[in-house]
């Protein structure tokens, strides 16, 4: 059971599969700290746990502060979340985990759980855009590819709590099969993951990169800078595999809009931040070219530009939230 607290503060939590992000939210939710470690997945899911808690009391204490000053903590993480428990969180060795719980117990405050796609369209959606559209989506393209709906002002999770999850639809049929993701699905094509993936199969078949000469014959710890810097010396290589995984992202926009018909489509993570310049224009006159007539009037698609702070927003609002519609005792 959490403690009884009476603090001013929120945190706002960010969990990635290489690094943590927490942040430090005044009453008004304006951010005042922000600390940052790695999520040393690798070393299995209490590790990923300890790392959690570390990075909430080292925010906290490099503040002056302690936990009782804290009110809330809204957390996001990738998987899918239902009543505070984590399903299918495999980058972090996390399955039906009841996390909400675990933290509320080691850290004696309320915590507050939901997919880190979700909060990152919430932060976007009241920080960024000031709460204004009614309807919007966020795509996030990083190590993997996920997503999140906001439906008349508030956010969608579907039946299941799985709405968003737009990295699994099914672009190619005849692509490539990947271990957490469908064969041809939007994430195995457009994620870093997936622009990798192919990047390795077509040097496999003798094509040449630049990147071999910076990063060995197996392409080892591809990130999304070196593409960036690859794209920027011409690599032809590079430039193909990316377009290609652009112009799969606009068929999954294209999807997503004939599916929501948002006012905006906000455009997040790695691969956008590092790569959005060259990428943003395909996606966009993709989108276009397979949706019907008329269709993408009005219709925004945009790269978010609060990067990283995105998560940490919005984990914030939804744990402010989530404390004030709960019954008081």
């Amino acid at each position: 059971m959490a403690a009884k607290t009476t603090g001013r503060y929120t945190l706002g939590i960010d969990v990635g599969g290489t690094k943590i992000l927490a942040g430090l939210f005044d009453q008004s939710l304006k951010l005042k700290a922000k600390w940052k470690i790695k999520t040393k997945a690798d070393r299995g899911g209490d590790a990923v746990i300890d790392r959690i808690v570390r990075a909430a009391r080292e925010l906290v204490e490099d503040q002056g502060l302690r936990m009782t000053h804290v009110r809330a903590i809204g957390l996001g993480v990738p998987g899918v979340v239902i009543k505070g428990r984590v399903f299918n969180a495999y980058n972090l060795h996390w399955d039906e985990v009841a996390i909400q719980s675990i933290l509320r117990r080691r850290l004696r405050v309320p915590v507050f759980v939901d997919n880190d796609c979700n909060l990152f369209t919430l932060g976007i959606h009241r920080v960024e855009l000031k709460g204004k559209p009614l309807n919007m989506v966020g795509a996030f393209l990083g190590t993997g590819f996920g997503g999140g709906v906001i439906l008349n002002g508030e956010l969608f999770r579907g039946h299941n709590y799985a709405a968003g999850e737009f990295g699994q639809m099914t672009i190619d049929k005849n692509g490539l099969k990947t271990a957490h993701s469908f064969r041809g699905s939007l994430e195995s094509l457009a994620s870093r993951t997936g622009i990798v993936r192919h990047l390795r199969k077509a040097v496999l078949e003798g094509e040449k990169t630049m990147l071999q000469d910076e990063l060995g014959p197996h392409l080892t710890g591809v990130r999304s800078r070196h593409l960036r810097m690859a794209l920027a010396e011409r690599d032809s290589l590079v430039k193909r595999i990316v377009k290609e995984a652009a112009e799969d992202t606009g068929i999954g926009v294209a999807a997503i809009i004939s599916a929501f018909g948002p006012e905006y489509v906000m455009l997040n993570g790695g691969v956008i931040e590092a790569l959005h310049k060259v990428m943003l224009p395909i996606i966009r006159k993709t989108a276009t070219a397979h949706v019907l007539p008329g269709s993408m009037e009005g219709i925004k698609i945009l790269p978010s530009t609060l990067g990283d702070d995105g998560g940490i927003h919005g984990a914030a609002i939804f744990a402010k939230e989530s404390m004030a519609a709960r019954p008081r005792r």
